[in-house]
């Protein structure tokens, strides 16, 4: 895919979001780090159930650590994989009250040494939190990624490197958000409703069908 049609499929996507974000509900960069972590293999709407309760009970991690791992887990039962969110959590608060007064770290280094935080989770809160020029790839940037022609990789970290090098550094900022929207609601996995998707004319994936 050439720089043009890349500069294309990102300025409609501006145009049509100007200001996108996560779909996960916080208001501080700790309590998005925490919704990030419970949002592995699950969705934003049960998380975000959740959490709303949550942190109306505990918002800082000195507060998550007076709950404690049970009391931690009475509140994302609903969640999937509750058992081993609820240790790392309380883990991760603990090293983040002990190490860094109590903040989340803004370096990819620091947060990936939180338990429960991979590269993904890292580059989220990079990019939503600290406003940096990250792209965390979970299963719909993929998808788009590869069936556009966007940045086709057979690995997140290729896709992520492809992405950061490909995408015009005015859209860096926000098309994290703009590609998971795109996967998440227009470019599904089992049927893309390309006929209602805004860079239908753009994508490879459109050409490539016809062509067959």
């Amino acid at each position: 895919m050439n720089r043009n049609k890349r500069h294309l499929i990102f300025s409609r996507l501006q145009a049509h979001n100007p200001k996108p974000t996560t779909e996960l509900h916080y208001s501080s960069s700790f309590e998005l780090l925490i919704a990030v972590i419970l949002s592995a293999q699950a969705t934003d709407k049960s998380v975000n159930k959740a959490s709303e309760n949550l942190f109306k009970k505990a918002n800082k991690p000195e507060l998550f650590l007076k709950l404690g791992e049970a009391g931690l887990k009475k509140y994302i039962k609903t969640i999937g994989l509750f058992n081993t969110k609820s240790a790392n959590i309380i883990k991760t608060c603990k090293i983040l009250v002990e190490k860094h007064a109590g903040n989340v770290p803004e370096t990819r280094d620091e947060l990936e040494a939180l338990p429960g935080v991979g590269r993904k989770t890292a580059n989220v809160v990079l990019n939503t939190a600290f406003g940096q020029p990250t792209i965390a790839v979970d299963t719909h940037i993929f998808r788009v990624s590869n069936r556009t022609g966007l940045a086709p990789g057979k690995t997140v970290l290729e896709v992520e490197k492809k992405l950061l090098k490909m995408i015009p550094s005015e859209f860096l900022h926000d098309a994290h958000h703009w590609l998971i929207l795109l996967g998440r609601y227009t470019c599904i996995a089992r049927k893309p409703r390309c006929g209602s998707c805004m860079v239908e004319d753009l994508c490879e994936y459109k050409h490539k069908s016809e062509a067959t």
